[in-house]
């Protein structure tokens, strides 16, 4: 278990991002549909994003602005 920490210490799920946003997870789920949301990876059903991805997704939405 303390590898796979590691592996995915960058990355977070829906669930986590969703809470970090202040939105639903069928806000971010509507998100990727249309391709407007952070980047994501799926790993089987689960999905994660990279941190990293998230802010810079955030980064430029500040600047549409």
């Amino acid at each position: 278990m303390n590898a796979e920490r590691k592996i995915l210490s960058e990355w977070i799920t829906r669930a986590e991002l969703a809470r970090e946003l202040n939105v639903t997870q069928d806000t971010l789920a509507r998100w990727a549909a249309a391709g407007i949301g952070p980047p994501l990876v799926k790993v089987g059903r689960r999905v994660l994003y990279r941190r990293s991805a998230v802010r810079e997704w955030l980064e430029k939405l500040e600047r549409r602005n």
